[in-house]
């Protein structure tokens, strides 16, 4: 408990790091306009502003000195922000105390050498910041390196792509660079270069030539969302289904190899539709969602939706996996002999209903009276309901669910006219009935 209150304060320090930047400021501000007859009035502000910056820098310092011992940082470019820190707040704090009536009655600091000391301290700040920017974005986020960094031109076909370096790479960066970099290394891991990956950080090598399975990178982006060690973390837009399908590959049979293009490397073919996809070649097909699902733009997914209704599913025992946060876009499974009582969740599924894109029901009893509630989740596509006592009547449910294309039916005690009657749902394209009444070339 006591280490989970002190993670949440130190995730404070981005958000209070503000304040004293924008009070010194000011200082500076009311000091210079000072100087004008106008508003010479403006610099008996200046004490008060003073202290508002120093109690806010001090402020700063606790919470991310807390913030410095939860995360993995450079400890270099974090000792220098540290140290400008304090200093920091020290300069503040000083000039404060030269503002005072007791410190005036002891030593005389001149209103121009206390300009120019205020001038200092917004320098120091400058340098404090930038080395805070360092430790959030990487070392190389603000040099000269970037400005003359010369564009890599995207490959005009499949074929000509390299493998890593115009797919691999740049896909790690973009998800996972902001966490694994030079500057702010979680895990001891960076994902810039082969090299560092094959090295790997605190659990090992993230990356194992032709071993998918023992790679900590694929097992970390393949876990269930909700799990503790799934990256990426912290609600940053996850690999979607072709991205982590091209990084097994990569890893499986590219033997996690650089410098080689696709077409140079054997068994190809079964990947390509998958890099064209990501490279826009070919005219692949629509974006995918964190599951795989397509995105047809339906605009009758809400955009937004209160976690706490899917912590509230959770609670009753269901597992419930955001495939998709932009809109928000539900995977939803009820664990087979869960026990559970339609009339217990019923109306917590309800709340959600119009997100839940894939549902999972199988074996758990139930009947078609318990499954009314499918007809208020208007954009289902996939849904199984194997292995329960449900009969043909299952189909009056379903018939209005315009999106629904795959309804899994094993094992239930439906017919053929069931299927028959789900055909006048023209989006339905498959319907598994295995061990059912009907005859397996109805499907």
């Amino acid at each position: 408990m006591l280490l989970n209150i002190l993670t949440f304060a130190g995730r404070l320090h981005p958000l209070i790091v503000h304040l004293p930047i924008g009070f010194l400021l000011l200082a500076l501000l009311f000091d210079v306009l000072g100087y004008t007859r106008r508003y010479a009035h403006l610099r008996s502000a200046v004490p008060l502003t003073l202290l508002a910056g120093f109690v806010a820098a001090v402020l700063a310092c606790v919470f991310g000195w807390i913030l410095s011992a939860t995360g993995d940082y450079d400890t270099a470019t974090l000792g220098r922000h540290k140290t400008a820190g304090i200093i920091l707040a020290v300069i503040a704090g000083l000039l404060l105390l030269f503002t005072t009536s007791w410190f005036k009655k002891q030593y005389v600091v001149g209103p121009r050498l206390f300009s120019v000391l205020l001038v200092g301290l917004m320098g120091l700040m400058s340098y404090a910041g930038h080395q805070g920017g360092n430790l959030t974005h990487g070392n190389d986020y603000l040099n000269l390196a970037i400005l003359t960094q010369v564009q890599r031109q995207k490959p005009t076909s499949v074929e000509a792509a390299f493998i890593y370096e115009d797919v691999v790479q740049p896909m790690l960066i973009q998800k996972c660079g902001q966490c694994h970099q030079p500057g702010k290394l979680k895990g001891k891991l960076s994902v810039q270069s082969l090299a560092l990956l094959l090295k790997g950080g605190k659990t090992g090598p993230a990356v194992v030539p032709g071993k998918p399975d023992e790679s900590e990178l694929y097992k970390r982006i393949t876990m269930d969302p909700g799990h503790e060690k799934f990256m990426p973390a912290d609600g940053k837009p996850p690999l979607v289904k072709r991205e982590v399908e091209i990084i097994r590959w990569w890893i499986e049979k590219g033997m996690a190899v650089e410098g080689k293009k696709l077409a140079e490397l054997k068994g190809n073919a079964t990947i390509q539709p998958q890099v064209a996809a990501y490279l826009g070649l070919g005219g692949a097909g629509a974006e995918e969602g964190v599951a795989g699902i397509e995105q047809h733009n339906n605009p009758e997914i809400p955009a937004s939706l209160d976690m706490g209704l899917v912590e509230n599913l959770r609670k009753k025992g269901l597992i419930v996996r955001v495939m998709l946060q932009h809109p928000v876009m539900l995977d939803v499974t009820l664990p087979a002999g869960s026990g559970a009582r339609m009339a217990d969740i019923k109306d917590d599924l309800a709340r959600v209903g119009k997100n839940i894109i894939w549902l999972n029901l199988s074996d758990n009893g139930l009947t078609e009276g318990d499954l009314a509630v499918l007809e208020g989740m208007s954009n289902l596509e996939k849904l199984r309901l194997e292995k329960n006592p449900i009969a043909d009547g299952i189909s009056d449910h379903l018939l209005a669910l315009k999106h629904l294309t795959a309804v899994n039916l094993n094992e239930t005690k439906i017919s053929a006219l069931c299927v028959n009657k789900l055909g006048e749902n023209p989006g339905i394209k498959r319907v598994y009935t295995w061990k059912t009444a009907v005859p397996q070339n109805a499907d």
